[in-house]
């Protein structure tokens, strides 16, 4: 039998203030806030999939040794036109920095635009229809 894996389940990210993150990629990325387990960790769901904020400097967390906020490169996907998140993201204050653009995604050609989160993560936001 040979071994494979077959989905992302969830991703750990770095945060300065787990308010503020959670605040932003909900209201920016349309995103759920979920309080769970010990010491109210947070978790941002979207889609099946979810993403835990590990407040920085925190103890207790299993995560990637020199773990910092601000050093992530994420990208999601959405089914709106990329024109139409460049006018979203406007229209909630956040710079786009690039796009939209032309990439190569897990299923083939996205138009990509980007920006970046509070902790200056860079946030890749793709569409598959352009």
């Amino acid at each position: 039998m040979r071994f494979t894996v077959d989905r992302l389940d969830h991703i750990v990210l770095t945060v300065r203030d787990r308010t503020v993150s959670a605040s932003w990629y909900q209201r920016v990325l349309g995103m759920d806030i979920e309080e769970y387990g010990r010491n109210n960790r947070v978790a941002l769901c979207f889609g099946g999939q979810k993403i835990n904020l590990r407040p920085e400097g925190s103890e207790g967390w299993e995560t990637a040794e020199g773990a910092q906020p601000g050093t992530s490169d994420l990208c999601f996907t959405t089914a709106i036109s990329s024109d139409d998140v460049v006018r979203h993201l406007e229209k909630c204050g956040v710079v786009v920095v690039e796009g939209p653009v032309s990439r190569l995604g897990a299923l083939g050609p996205i138009t990509s635009v980007y920006c970046r989160d509070p902790d200056g993560n860079l946030v890749e936001i793709a569409s598959y229809q352009g």
